[in-house]
């Protein structure tokens, strides 16, 4: 009964182990979730009180479906000041989020046949997404010792006639890596060399970063801005997963392209939601600087106690709020039970199961041999996690 578009998508592994989790807690057994990407603080005040006088101003109707003209110059100011990229309100698109912004910016320009370049490890939905579009996803496999950066030679031996789109994603989802300007600007020769395709440039963990402030491929090769699709949005940095906002910002034809996507499937996001992010814009970045500083302070911790156990291999991640250890010395193992545990999956399975602890298996993220946990957790959450992790591999070590 249902179409054929989807047997060739999968659901997302990460809401899988999520959900399992919240069934276990309903059925009363105590369960440490390190395996959503969401911050666990409150969206900042100054926000929820614009919001709150939105609704109290009746500001309740349908707004113009690529957004408010008032949030999307503030998108272009803030693009301009912190980002040194100038666009116009015609070339942003505001939507239900970055997600939606990714699919139909897919959806706009990928025909049947174009291939699509993803570095792994990649965040889930990158291959569906490709694959509702008809496109093909071509997966390129990145080493733990360049921290699952995509290099120049991948890019490079990657790259055909029938390509169409790169995805980028810095600050990574799983893994928590970043691009310099050099890298950006080592990828971008390469794509010199390939005109008509297209990137996509998903930026949405912007200002959660530790090291170095955020660089956008379209900032650091100023010659790909014609053909880059930036992605952004108000989820990560500050602490607004359910307010479902997102914007993109891409040349005129593709984002009137996208728009005409959104006028038919979604119209625009909630008028009270796009009032939030005007606030969001227009005020201090104090509140969420804040917030990167804590979740600065649990990537340490978390970074040592796994750099403790024998067998793991893990990088201090310079953005975002996961890190991505390499697991491989756990696989082809066995639990005390002789239950086999030849991947990532069977090892996210066995914690979870036995241990109520919940992680997101590399398999998900094109990446057999590494996992994701999430530090967007209380520090208490963090350690109890630890101990269960510690407790779970112990087991599987004893097995060896």
């Amino acid at each position: 009964m249902v179409a054929e578009r989807i047997n060739r998508i999968s659901p997302s592994q990460t809401m899988k182990i999520s959900a399992r989790a919240k069934e276990l807690q309903q059925e009363g057994h105590s369960v440490v979730a390190l395996s959503q990407g969401e911050p666990d603080f409150n969206t900042p005040d100054y926000i929820c009180k614009a919001a709150i006088k939105a609704i109290e101003d009746g500001f309740h109707g349908y707004t113009v479906n690529t957004g408010t003209i008032e949030l999307r110059n503030l998108i272009c100011q803030k693009l301009r000041e912190e980002n040194h990229l100038e666009y116009t309100p015609d070339q942003i698109v505001v939507s239900n989020g970055a997600k939606q912004s990714l699919g139909f910016s897919i959806l706009a320009t990928i025909n049947p046949g174009d291939e699509v370049i993803i570095p792994a490890p990649y965040w889930v939905s990158y291959p569906e997404m490709v694959k509702l579009a008809e496109g093909k996803p071509v997966v390129v496999r990145t080493d733990v010792t360049n921290r699952y950066k995509m290099t120049a030679d991948d890019l490079r031996n990657a790259l055909n006639s029938k390509t169409k789109m790169v995805i980028l994603c810095s600050p990574s989802n799983p893994t928590g890596s970043c691009y310099s300007r050099e890298e950006l600007a080592e990828l971008a020769e390469v794509l010199a060399d390939y005109p008509e395709v297209i990137v996509l440039s998903d930026e949405i963990y912007e200002y959660i970063t530790y090291e170095s402030d955020h660089v956008s491929i379209a900032q650091a090769a100023p010659e790909l801005k014609e053909r880059t699709i930036v992605v952004n949005g108000f989820s990560k940095g500050f602490a607004m997963t359910g307010w479902r906002l997102g914007y993109l910002a891409a040349p005129a034809e593709i984002s009137e392209a996208t728009a005409r996507i959104q006028s038919q499937e979604t119209s625009a996001p909630s008028s009270i939601s796009q009032k939030a992010g005007e606030a969001a814009y227009a005020n201090p970045r104090d509140e969420i600087f804040k917030m990167r500083d804590e979740f600065r302070n649990r990537r340490d911790y978390i970074v040592d106690e796994l750099s403790r156990i024998d067998g793991i291999k893990c990088f201090s991640p310079e953005g975002a709020f996961y890190v991505f250890p390499d697991i491989s010395a756990f696989l082809n193992t066995h639990t005390a039970d002789g239950e086999p545990i030849n991947s990532s999956t069977d090892l996210c399975m066995f914690l979870i199961e036995k241990h109520r602890l919940a992680l997101v298996p590399g398999d998900a993220f094109g990446e057999p041999e590494g996992l994701r946990i999430s530090f967007a957790a209380s520090m208490a959450m963090l350690e109890d996690g630890i101990a269960r992790l510690k407790t779970g591999l112990k087991e599987l070590k004893s097995t060896i």
